[in-house]
């Protein structure tokens, strides 16, 4: 792939099937039992970090290129649009299930609703709705990368390069006091592999990662991290496992060149089931909980954590995902594209890449 080639590149099916697989681990490692232990879900939502830095930026760089700047106002109306229906859809779905079960307060979740309202979820983590401290790490970040990115004038690849750099040292470094601080290092890490292939010169730096091999090369690195996570951390001390999290993050990032030059392995999760679930991933993550809820209520045998639990789940929480897309993420989506559109033009938004 050359570098015009990839500044030409509007679409990128196969990053639909990373989500895809970093969605369904997650499920897995909730409900599969012991079997999944080794799953390791909770680190691939880091791969749904890394994407996001990665898109968001490669968004904004692409905008840049056309318009002379970036549209601070119409980002954070179009993130909203993405981001807030489905999360408060979902959160309201919680709302009514606890207060039906009669455990609205017994759960936590009436006290830590200011929190999950306000994308203050990881300073208040509960059982019910827990993997939602993942947006309130993603809605921060929004908020304040294209800030620092693109609301300062006169900032080139260097300057960028080197702020993205250096907020990951900085983060990682925090890590001990602000635990969260690792997962915003994973979404700073995308946004840096983003600025390096949008420049020619960086560009050609990674050029060799574009290869069909180095990435199979780079997947299967990242493979063995996420199953012997544990164990290597043991092995190098790496207490809390700061640096093998922040080492998979970087594999993460350098997938992303091969997978965006094509190759077989990009074709391969570009394949339509693979692209059907990545398109939801995002209310399946959320919803996972109440599928599986739903799924014991229907099936009592299956509210014991195993393989056929897991599987059970997932293909429950797809069918609640496929219809929070249809009717909620597309709409929305969709009415946010007409609102910030200077005048309408639906091919406008086909020329950029998947929105994370």
């Amino acid at each position: 792939m050359t570098h015009e080639t990839y500044l030409a590149t509007r679409r990128f099916p196969a990053l639909d099937g990373v989500r895809a697989i970093a969605a369904v681990l997650v499920v897995l490692f909730h409900f599969g039992g012991a079997a999944w232990v080794r799953a390791n879900g909770w680190i691939g939502v880091h791969v749904f970090f890394v994407l996001s830095g990665f898109l968001i930026t490669t968004l904004a760089l692409r905008e840049e290129d056309r318009s002379g700047r970036v549209s601070l106002k119409n980002f954070y109306l179009r993130r909203a649009f993405r981001i807030l229906p489905v999360y408060y859809v979902v959160l309201g779905i919680f709302v009514v299930v606890e207060f039906g079960r009669g455990e609205l307060r017994s759960s936590g979740l009436l006290g830590a609703l200011p929190w999950f309202a306000t994308f203050l979820n990881e300073f208040h983590v509960v059982g019910v709705f827990g993997v939602a401290w993942t947006l309130g790490v993603e809605q921060k970040f929004y908020l304040v990368w294209p800030l620092l990115a693109f609301g300062i004038a006169g900032l080139g690849l260097a300057k960028r390069f080197g702020l993205a750099l250096g907020l990951v040292i900085a983060l990682v470094a925090l890590v001990p006091v602000l635990p969260y601080s690792g997962a915003y290092a994973s979404i700073v890490i995308g946004c840096a592999v983003a600025i390096a292939l949008h420049h020619r010169k960086s560009f050609a730096v990674l050029k060799p990662f574009t290869h069909p091999v180095a990435g199979i090369v780079v997947a299967a690195m990242i493979v063995v991290v996420q199953v012997f996570f544990s164990d290597i951390t043991a092995a190098i001390h790496d207490d809390g496992g700061v640096a093998l999290g922040t080492t998979y993050a970087v594999l993460v990032a350098l997938l992303l060149p091969s997978l965006v030059a094509g190759g077989p392995l990009s074709r391969v999760l570009a394949l339509k089931p693979l692209r059907f679930i990545g398109e939801r991933s995002y209310s399946l993550y959320l919803i996972q909980s109440i599928a599986g809820w739903t799924l014991a209520g229907l099936v009592p045998p299956l509210g014991q954590p195993r393989t056929l639990t897991a599987l059970g789940v997932t293909a429950v929480a797809l069918l609640m995902a496929d219809l929070l897309y249809r009717w909620v993420e597309l709409p929305m989506i969709g009415l946010g594209r007409r609102v910030t559109a200077k005048k309408p033009e639906p091919a406008e938004e086909a020329r950029e890449p998947v929105p994370a």
